[in-house]
């Protein structure tokens, strides 16, 4: 029976794939950030294998490019660079993660991170801080004008996220948060630590969530 329920998930390739991060950025002069950690989550109840597409391999070094995960369970897979140089500052890479069933392979789903080097992490941050400085100075300069008598109706139209959305995500990110069961060094209470199965049901939530959230917005907007 539960060859069957998994059938058409093998005859369309469509299986979510749940990896975190989805982008990785390493800084040239920053050695610490030059090893990544991508974290692949399997919420289904029969075993994943993968394996890790890249489309620069020489550029890094994966560690277990391709492994098994169990049911319920995650796998963590780490990635180094192991070309630093400034000819690819700001180059985008991919790396693709193709999971399929043991006895199968056909993949079954798969998911694309982006991975790009930048020379500072304070560069960086100075960039962004003088982005918000000229968005600041541009709307200091604008002229405003009165609404008209319409403008109402439109403001309740355009309102942000409900309250059960902002609600239901800071629960998933407060579970996401406290301690896996088989902890001992945590000041938590025993009856507030989650399993592995909790904490994949908290991040699946939470990124439907989200999706839902910029679904309406954009839809709004539009509107």
């Amino acid at each position: 029976m539960q060859q069957q329920k998994r059938q058409p998930e093998l005859v369309e390739g469509n299986l979510p794939v749940f990896v975190f991060p989805t982008e990785l950025i390493f800084y040239a002069d920053d050695q610490s950030t030059h090893k990544q950690v991508l974290t692949l989550y399997n919420p289904y109840e029969f075993a994943l294998k993968f394996k890790v597409l890249c489309t620069t391999p020489n550029k890094y070094a994966v560690v277990d490019a391709t492994g098994s995960v169990k049911p319920q369970c995650c796998v963590d897979i780490v990635i180094r660079h192991r070309d630093v140089r400034a000819s690819y500052y700001g180059v985008i890479d991919k790396f693709r993660l193709q999971v399929s069933e043991q006895s199968q392979r056909k993949a079954l789903g798969k998911k694309e991170i982006i991975a790009t080097l930048l020379p500072s992490a304070k560069e960086q941050q100075q960039q962004k801080e003088e982005e918000e400085k000229r968005i600041k100075e541009h709307l200091a300069e604008s002229v405003f004008f009165e609404q008209t008598l319409c403008q109402p109706e439109n403001r309740t139209a355009s309102s942000g996220p409900s309250l059960l959305t902002v609600f239901l995500g800071i629960v998933c990110i407060a579970a996401l948060m406290l301690p896996t069961l088989g902890e001992m060094e945590s000041l938590v209470p025993l009856y507030l630590h989650l399993s592995v199965n909790q904490k994949l049901v908290a991040a699946y939530v939470l990124v439907l969530n989200s999706c839902l959230s910029g679904l309406i917005t954009m839809v709004i907007l539009r509107t």
